[in-house]
Protein backbone atom coordinates (compact mmCIF):
# COMPACT_ATOMS: atom_id res chain seq x y z
CA UNK A 1 0.00 0.00 0.00
CA UNK A 2 1.51 3.44 -1.27
CA UNK A 3 0.41 5.63 2.03
CA UNK A 4 -0.68 9.30 1.46
CA UNK A 5 -0.20 11.27 4.58
CA UNK A 6 1.53 10.84 7.97
CA UNK A 7 -0.35 12.42 10.88
CA UNK A 8 1.48 14.04 13.70
CA UNK A 9 0.80 13.94 17.56
CA UNK A 10 2.84 17.04 18.98
CA UNK A 11 3.78 16.24 22.41
CA UNK A 12 6.53 13.78 22.73
CA UNK A 13 6.66 13.11 18.90
CA UNK A 14 8.31 16.34 17.25
CA UNK A 15 9.14 18.04 20.91
CA UNK A 16 9.08 17.10 24.42
CA UNK A 17 6.48 19.41 25.90
CA UNK A 18 5.39 16.77 27.53
CA UNK A 19 7.72 17.88 30.40
CA UNK A 20 6.37 20.86 30.30
CA UNK A 21 2.73 19.89 30.76
CA UNK A 22 3.95 17.86 33.77
CA UNK A 23 5.80 20.45 35.35
CA UNK A 24 2.71 22.03 34.87
CA UNK A 25 -0.06 20.29 36.06
CA UNK A 26 2.85 19.04 38.95
CA UNK A 27 3.21 23.11 39.94
CA UNK A 28 -0.81 23.38 40.16
CA UNK A 29 -0.96 20.42 42.38
CA UNK A 30 1.77 21.44 44.82
CA UNK A 31 -0.32 24.65 45.04
CA UNK A 32 -3.57 22.36 45.95
CA UNK A 33 -1.41 20.52 48.33
CA UNK A 34 -0.57 16.84 47.05
CA UNK A 35 1.97 15.50 45.28
CA UNK A 36 1.88 14.18 41.72
CA UNK A 37 4.81 11.98 39.95
CA UNK A 38 6.20 11.58 36.25
CA UNK A 39 4.49 7.99 36.41
CA UNK A 40 0.97 9.09 37.26
CA UNK A 41 1.42 12.20 34.77
CA UNK A 42 1.63 9.00 31.49
CA UNK A 43 -2.18 8.74 32.68
CA UNK A 44 -2.90 12.43 31.66
CA UNK A 45 -0.91 12.09 27.88
CA UNK A 46 -3.06 12.57 24.81
CA UNK A 47 -6.09 13.59 26.44
CA UNK A 48 -7.73 17.07 26.69
CA UNK A 49 -6.78 19.78 29.04
CA UNK A 50 -10.06 19.55 31.15
CA UNK A 51 -10.05 15.61 31.33
CA UNK A 52 -6.53 15.97 32.65
CA UNK A 53 -7.41 18.03 35.20
CA UNK A 54 -10.33 15.96 35.80
CA UNK A 55 -7.97 13.03 36.55
CA UNK A 56 -5.38 15.14 38.31
CA UNK A 57 -8.37 16.00 40.77
CA UNK A 58 -9.01 12.06 41.10
CA UNK A 59 -5.29 10.93 41.91
CA UNK A 60 -5.53 14.04 44.66
CA UNK A 61 -8.99 13.02 45.75
CA UNK A 62 -10.40 16.44 44.68
CA UNK A 63 -12.34 15.87 42.28
CA UNK A 64 -15.91 16.61 44.09
CA UNK A 65 -14.46 19.78 45.52
CA UNK A 66 -14.43 22.24 42.86
CA UNK A 67 -17.66 23.85 40.79
CA UNK A 68 -16.94 23.57 36.93
CA UNK A 69 -16.59 26.99 36.91
CA UNK A 70 -13.16 26.82 39.15
CA UNK A 71 -12.07 23.60 37.44
CA UNK A 72 -11.81 26.12 34.26
CA UNK A 73 -9.62 28.41 36.41
CA UNK A 74 -7.98 25.59 37.60
CA UNK A 75 -7.35 24.44 34.30
CA UNK A 76 -6.24 28.08 33.10
CA UNK A 77 -3.92 28.50 35.89
CA UNK A 78 -2.33 25.41 34.65
CA UNK A 79 -2.01 26.03 30.73
CA UNK A 80 -0.29 29.58 32.04
CA UNK A 81 1.91 27.63 34.14
CA UNK A 82 2.57 25.66 31.13
CA UNK A 83 2.98 28.77 28.45
CA UNK A 84 5.52 30.15 30.77
CA UNK A 85 7.43 26.82 29.87
CA UNK A 86 6.75 26.75 26.15
CA UNK A 87 7.82 30.85 25.52
CA UNK A 88 11.18 29.47 26.43
CA UNK A 89 10.98 26.88 23.60
CA UNK A 90 14.02 26.86 21.31
CA UNK A 91 14.16 25.13 17.96
CA UNK A 92 17.01 22.87 19.24
CA UNK A 93 14.54 21.12 21.54
CA UNK A 94 13.09 19.80 17.81
CA UNK A 95 12.87 15.97 18.65
CA UNK A 96 15.54 13.93 16.85
CA UNK A 97 15.11 13.12 12.62
CA UNK A 98 11.70 15.29 12.51
CA UNK A 99 12.56 17.63 9.81
CA UNK A 100 14.50 14.61 7.56
CA UNK A 101 11.74 12.70 7.67
CA UNK A 102 9.38 16.03 6.70
CA UNK A 103 11.67 16.80 3.93
CA UNK A 104 11.26 12.94 2.55
CA UNK A 105 7.46 13.07 3.18
CA UNK A 106 7.79 15.82 0.72
CA UNK A 107 9.43 14.74 -2.05
CA UNK A 108 7.52 11.57 -1.89
CA UNK A 109 4.22 13.67 -2.47
CA UNK A 110 3.22 12.73 1.15
CA UNK A 111 1.00 15.05 3.15
CA UNK A 112 1.45 16.29 6.64
CA UNK A 113 -0.94 16.94 9.68
CA UNK A 114 -1.02 17.54 12.60
CA UNK A 115 -3.84 15.78 15.22
CA UNK A 116 -2.75 17.37 18.81
CA UNK A 117 -5.22 18.42 21.44
CA UNK A 118 -3.26 20.88 22.79
CA UNK A 119 -4.98 24.01 21.98
CA UNK A 120 -0.71 25.32 21.96
CA UNK A 121 0.13 23.39 19.27
CA UNK A 122 0.15 26.66 16.55
CA UNK A 123 2.14 28.54 18.57
CA UNK A 124 4.58 25.40 19.20
CA UNK A 125 5.24 24.91 15.98
CA UNK A 126 6.23 28.20 15.41
CA UNK A 127 8.56 28.48 18.18
CA UNK A 128 10.31 25.46 16.15
CA UNK A 129 9.76 27.41 12.68
CA UNK A 130 8.57 23.76 11.67
CA UNK A 131 4.70 25.23 11.18
CA UNK A 132 5.63 25.67 7.24
CA UNK A 133 5.42 21.36 6.97
CA UNK A 134 1.83 21.36 7.48
CA UNK A 135 -0.48 21.17 4.54
CA UNK A 136 -3.22 20.81 7.53
CA UNK A 137 -3.50 21.77 10.98
CA UNK A 138 -5.72 20.20 13.51
CA UNK A 139 -5.96 21.44 17.02
CA UNK A 140 -7.75 21.76 20.22
CA UNK A 141 -9.82 24.53 19.24
CA UNK A 142 -10.62 22.45 15.82
CA UNK A 143 -11.67 18.85 18.05
CA UNK A 144 -14.75 18.79 20.41
CA UNK A 145 -13.84 14.83 21.14
CA UNK A 146 -10.80 13.85 23.09
CA UNK A 147 -8.78 10.57 22.52
CA UNK A 148 -9.11 7.97 21.97
CA UNK A 149 -11.82 9.19 20.04
CA UNK A 150 -10.26 9.30 16.42
CA UNK A 151 -12.04 12.63 15.73
CA UNK A 152 -8.55 14.68 15.82
CA UNK A 153 -7.18 12.14 13.02
CA UNK A 154 -10.34 11.81 10.85
CA UNK A 155 -10.44 15.41 10.25
CA UNK A 156 -7.45 16.05 8.92
CA UNK A 157 -7.82 12.97 6.72
CA UNK A 158 -11.28 14.49 6.06
CA UNK A 159 -9.95 18.41 4.92
CA UNK A 160 -7.10 16.46 2.81
CA UNK A 161 -9.44 13.94 0.97
CA UNK A 162 -7.67 11.21 1.70
CA UNK A 163 -8.79 7.51 3.03
CA UNK A 164 -8.50 6.21 6.61
CA UNK A 165 -6.41 3.22 5.50
CA UNK A 166 -3.56 5.79 3.71
CA UNK A 167 -2.79 7.89 6.69
CA UNK A 168 -0.05 6.78 8.84
CA UNK A 169 -0.35 7.91 12.81
CA UNK A 170 2.40 9.21 14.65
CA UNK A 171 1.78 8.77 18.54
CA UNK A 172 3.29 8.92 22.16
CA UNK A 173 0.44 7.83 24.09
CA UNK A 174 -1.78 4.96 24.51
CA UNK A 175 -5.03 6.84 24.05
CA UNK A 176 -3.40 8.44 20.92
CA UNK A 177 -2.64 4.34 19.07
CA UNK A 178 -6.27 3.46 20.52
CA UNK A 179 -7.52 6.75 18.16
CA UNK A 180 -5.82 6.12 15.27
CA UNK A 181 -6.52 2.22 15.04
CA UNK A 182 -10.26 3.00 15.78
CA UNK A 183 -10.53 4.81 12.22
CA UNK A 184 -8.53 2.24 10.38
CA UNK A 185 -5.02 4.15 10.85
CA UNK A 186 -1.69 2.67 10.85
CA UNK A 187 -0.48 3.16 14.23
CA UNK A 188 3.44 4.04 14.81
CA UNK A 189 4.17 4.23 18.49
CA UNK A 190 6.94 6.72 19.27
CA UNK A 191 7.99 4.82 22.69
CA UNK A 192 8.53 0.90 23.81
CA UNK A 193 5.73 -1.88 23.03
CA UNK A 194 5.11 -2.31 26.66
CA UNK A 195 3.83 1.31 27.10
CA UNK A 196 2.10 1.23 23.43
CA UNK A 197 1.28 -2.63 23.22
CA UNK A 198 -1.34 -1.83 20.29
CA UNK A 199 0.56 0.21 17.90
CA UNK A 200 1.50 -1.34 14.29
CA UNK A 201 5.30 -0.20 14.60
CA UNK A 202 7.46 0.90 17.68
CA UNK A 203 10.16 3.82 17.15
CA UNK A 204 12.01 5.52 19.93
CA UNK A 205 11.53 8.55 17.68
CA UNK A 206 10.21 9.56 14.22
CA UNK A 207 13.83 9.66 12.80
CA UNK A 208 13.66 6.10 12.88
CA UNK A 209 10.98 5.48 10.93
CA UNK A 210 11.12 4.59 6.90
CA UNK A 211 8.36 4.38 4.84
CA UNK A 212 9.26 1.06 2.86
Amino acid sequence: MKYQCGIFDLDGVLVDTAKYHYLGWKKLADRLGFSFTEQQNEALKGISRMAALDLLLKMGDMNEKFSEEEKEELAAEKNQYYLDFVSQLKEEELLPGVTELFERMKQANIKIALGSASKNARLILERLHIKDYFDFIVDGTLVKKAKPDPEVFTLSADRLGIPYEKCVVFEDSAAGIQAAKTAGMTAVGIGTRKNLPMADYICSNVGEFTWQ
